[in-house]
């Protein structure tokens, strides 16, 4: 089974200890935290897919971490855990989009099997996600060639970035002046990617999907891109505050949103 982050929240070491062990026995790299405080930090950091997340703790109790959880990490799925459930928790917990409602002791076998159907979810609502972009960008297409929209442009094949920066995303080169950069064909697909869909946070997948040309599982797609962001970040910063023009959104993808320029 492949990795991917899990938040255990729980105020008593022997649930974040046992719970930790039967997770990573399963190769899910899992991340403690004894307080709710402490469970928010984390997920400012960390991409986190899942939080398993008890009700009551001393402080920051659980269901207004589930509600902060929304603000920070919308996508994270979480399952809540509490010895003492009645059912106006549990109709709340369902209205804060809590994935599942497990009543203490828990076996092992219901900790994986809803651990397993939480992340088949987030994963297939990636996948939908991704579908209605390109169902999006298939109808726009089809409404140019049947003359139902304006005839757009040809696209640019050279585009102005910021501070005077010019790229030609046919040939791979950036330049200013006596400046110049060329770029791989990986990541002159990258840039032109951004440059197309400039201001638009786009999501880790999808941009593999755009610039590699095939799918991969969520927890997957942040490995792929990281390296290839990095490079691509790595080339831009060759002009004053180039390194600046991707910003990365946790949890979610990246966005090209440096001040465009008169094109």
């Amino acid at each position: 089974m492949s990795e991917q982050n899990i938040l255990i929240v729980d105020d008593e070491k022997v649930i974040r200890v046992t719970l930790t062990k039967i997770l990573e026995a399963e190769d899910y790299k899992v991340f403690p935290a004894e307080s709710g405080e402490e469970a928010l930090e984390i997920l400012a950091e960390k991409d986190i897919a899942l939080m398993l997340l008890d009700i009551s703790m001393p402080g920051m109790d659980g269901m207004e971490v589930l509600k902060r959880t929304e603000e920070i990490s919308p996508d994270t799925k979480i399952i809540l855990l509490t010895g003492h459930g009645s059912m106006e928790t549990a109709i709340e917990a369902l209205r804060l989009n809590a994935h599942d409602y497990l009543l203490k002791p828990i076996s092992s076998q219901e900790i994986l099997s809803s651990v397993a159907s939480a992340l088949a979810n987030l994963d297939e609502q990636k996948r939908k996600r991704i579908l209605i972009s390109q169902l999006e960008t298939s109808l726009r297409q089809l409404k140019d060639v049947e003359g139902v929209t304006e005839l757009k442009k040809p696209r640019a094949q050279v585009v102005n970035l910021p501070d005077g920066v010019k790229a030609d995303l046919a040939r791979r080169e950036l330049w200013r002046g006596n400046e110049s950069v060329s770029l791989t064909p990986t990541e002159g697909k990258l840039l032109r990617v951004f440059v197309e869909n400039w201001g638009r946070v786009m999501s880790h997948d999808e941009l593999v999907f755009l610039v590699q040309g095939y799918q991969v599982a969520e927890w997957e797609a942040p490995e792929v891109l990281r390296p290839l962001i990095s490079r691509l970040r790595r080339k831009l910063s060759e002009f004053d505050g180039g390194e600046k023009w991707i910003s990365s959104i946790r949890g979610t993808g990246y966005v090209f949103d440096a001040e465009m320029p008169p094109q």
